[in-house]
């Protein structure tokens, strides 16, 4: 199906081709349509498949046939996003779209100057995207009006529910119009989106183009079991391999990315770290450098998992695993974008064998394994899920996991490049 079939207005459809944008991916070609009919819309698919515009296009040709300005203060269109990497990519991608128009696209994320953000404001917005935490400071301040709202966007849902933003939701939504669209889009289904669905969708079209926790079909995914002591020089071992390649690498926590990030500097190899200690342009320049090849190397924690929309990244390094299993498959959705495969390689210390097991059991299959043995685990997590020896569907991690029962046959982790042909495992539309 071309985009022209799918009923978009001729100026939205120009630009299309301007952009590089030829045919529209499953998610836009189901999604669109029941959008432009004013449908609520809740879709699911992957990170990297198109979602963006998916909802973006039938809220621009929305605002567009409208025809009339925002008054002061006033927001038309409201897009929510966990994230102040997610908030600017979605604003960066619909932006081209409204050169030549009345529209008027602006965003507002914590970690940048709050005056700037009241300022434009205050001539009125079209459309804005926004972060939970930074667009209540603006509704606190009396900053930004939200009462001609009549679209709304959660995007990256299941994320929003992850980092507790539900409470802001609950505040933000009851001060919309009543009568509005509202599009929810997730990567995964946990079971308060149900919950997320039926509280702010009317009567919503469900479309679906991948299978909730399935991993991109272009991802090669591998495993090396590893003592957590042994975990950095295995790491630095493996990006040497491919200096001239581009690899974003996972860390748990803050003060471990920049510790992470120092100790690749350490052995010759350029890195660039970013989490949410770090100001809005820290980020945004780590970002830059890395697309343009500059830095070779990101080290970040989740804040980057569903923020980072780059087609050169070649690999995704799970230096630690994700408590939450559904996260490890928005972190290696970072790479295989655009067509594109990559590599996405876990190390996995003995603590994290359960985080392990779930990252399995969610993804319904079994991850090869590049080095090492599976650890030998038991116990119950403080969560309360059973770990059974050599697997289970346990959680915990780092904190207050299972303690070790045993030690693999071999534990010895070869350095060297990942084995780009070994099979590929996890499926799913793309």
């Amino acid at each position: 199906m071309d985009f022209d079939m799918l009923g978009l207005a001729p100026r939205l459809l120009a630009k299309l081709p301007e952009l590089g944008i030829s045919d529209p991916t499953p998610i836009q070609t189901q999604a669109i349509p029941h959008a432009l009919n004013g449908r609520d819309v809740m879709g699911l698919a992957q990170t990297g498949t198109g979602k963006t515009l998916a909802f973006g296009l039938p809220l621009l040709d929305a605002l567009m046939k409208n025809g009339s300005k925002p008054a002061p203060r006033t927001v038309r269109g409201l897009v929510l996003a966990p994230t102040r990497e997610l908030a600017k990519q979605i604003a960066d991608n619909l932006k081209p779209f409204t050169h030549g128009t009345h529209l008027k696209v602006g965003i507002v994320v914590g970690g940048a100057g709050i005056h700037g953000q009241i300022q434009r404001l205050e001539r009125g917005t079209d459309l804005l995207v926004a972060t939970p935490g930074r667009l209540i400071d603006l509704i606190d301040r009396r900053a930004v009006d939200l009462s001609q709202a009549q679209f709304l966007v959660l995007d990256e849902a299941d994320q929003m529910l992850d980092l507790g933003f539900i409470h802001a939701l609950r505040k933000i939504a009851p001060l919309l119009a009543k009568k509005r669209q509202t599009m929810l889009f997730s990567a995964t289904m946990p079971k308060q989106m149900a919950e997320l669905s039926s509280a702010y969708l009317n009567d919503p079209v469900r479309v679906e183009v991948s299978p909730p926790g399935k991993a991109a079909d272009k991802v090669t995914q591998e495993v090396h079991f590893i003592e957590q002591s042994n975990k950095t020089g295995k790491l630095i071992d493996l990006l040497k391999s491919h200096r001239s390649e581009l690899a974003l690498v996972f860390a748990r926590t803050k003060h471990g990315s920049d510790r992470l990030m120092r100790q690749i500097e350490r052995a010759g190899v350029d890195a660039v770290a970013i989490h949410g200690n770090k100001s809005q342009g820290q980020r945004e320049r780590a970002i830059r450098d890395f697309r343009d090849g500059r830095i070779k190397v990101l080290v970040a924690t989740d804040v980057a998992a569903r923020g980072i929309d780059i087609p050169g990244v070649a690999f995704v390094y799970n230096y630690d695993l994700p408590n939450v299993p559904e996260n490890y498959v928005h972190r290696i959705g970072r790479t295989a974008r655009a067509g594109k495969e990559g590599q996405a390689v876990a190390l996995c210390a003995p603590e994290e064998m359960g985080d392990f097991r779930a990252i399995e059991k969610v993804m319904k299959l079994s991850v090869p394994v590049a080095s090492g043995q599976p650890w030998e685990v038991s116990g119950t997590s403080p969560a309360g899920r059973t770990r059974r020896r050599g697997g289970g569907n346990g959680g915990g991690g780092h904190k207050g996991g299972a303690p070790r029962v045993g030690k693999p046959a071999n534990s010895g982790a070869p350095s060297g490049k990942p084995q780009r042909r070994r099979r590929r495992a996890g499926g799913g539309g793309r």
